[in-house]
């Protein structure tokens, strides 16, 4: 594997002539994140990396992931009559992901900042995001876990595929389109699962186990909020990636 050649030298080629360009109408992220994040960035020192930044909020996720599977390493510790996580561990894991997802949200700021913006900053941080779809997916799993309460093992996996295709459909569009249109779903997700796993720490995952709308329980809500918010908005008749597809058939008729 030390041998194997990842970037062709035409994919290399291409670097010098590649330019970020990337679309977010998702209003948490223009009137909330946004402000928020040009605040922050100015915290940091002009000398610090962005790839640093990326590298260290990505190291969070993966922290996050261990802590949850030294404590639950079975995804049976929600369910009833089993030991339940502590509540300081969702504390500390609902303020990490918050942590992981303004370092996220920082490291492009920081590298306009500082003029030290490249492509292969753009591809050492989605290479890393892309890892992020599964570590965050998993973690936040624990919350609700097996059993009678819980949601299967098997429509885990699911999700985990949907949160990933969401996630490579959005590039391949951007590599037909040229442009990055930011899904609504992970700002979104983000922001939710970072309140959400604090709220388990207060009301305890007991408060799970009960439906919320009729027979509509938390474990549903859970799936649904992965399906939902990770649907990317170019799958819409309004999209660009819809109107790609239709210039493409359009030309072959």
């Amino acid at each position: 594997m030390a041998g194997y050649e990842y970037v062709s030298p035409e994919q290399l080629a291409g670097f010098d002539k590649y330019k970020y360009s990337a679309v977010d109408t998702n209003p948490l992220s223009l009137y909330v994140m946004h402000p928020f994040w040009n605040t922050i960035v100015k915290v940091f020192p002009t000398w610090l990396a962005p790839n640093l930044i990326t590298f260290s909020g990505f190291l969070l996720v993966v922290f996050n992931f261990l802590l949850m599977a030294y404590f639950d390493p079975d995804f049976y510790a929600s369910a009833p009559g089993h030991k339940h996580v502590p509540d300081w561990v969702w504390i500390v894991v609902g303020i990490l992901n918050f942590v992981a997802y303004t370092l996220d949200g920082v490291d492009g700021k920081q590298a306009r900042r500082t003029n030290s913006s490249t492509p292969l900053g753009e591809l050492f941080d989605h290479g890393l995001d892309s890892w992020s779809c599964v570590y965050f997916v998993v973690t936040v799993y624990s919350i609700f876990g097996r059993g009678s309460t819980g949601v299967s093992v098997f429509v885990l996996y699911l999700l985990l595929w949907v949160v990933l295709f969401s996630f490579i459909l959005s590039h391949w569009e951007k590599y037909n389109t040229g442009i990055l249109f930011l899904p609504w779903g992970y700002d979104i997700s983000q922001v939710t699962i970072s309140f959400v796993y604090i709220v388990t720490a207060v009301v305890g995952v007991e408060a799970w186990y009960e439906p919320f709308l009729f027979n509509f329980l938390y474990r549903d809500l859970f799936t649904a909020m992965i399906i939902g918010k990770k649907l990317h908005v170019e799958a819409l008749p309004s999209s660009s990636c819809f109107k790609y597809f239709s210039l493409v058939f359009n030309h072959h008729l």
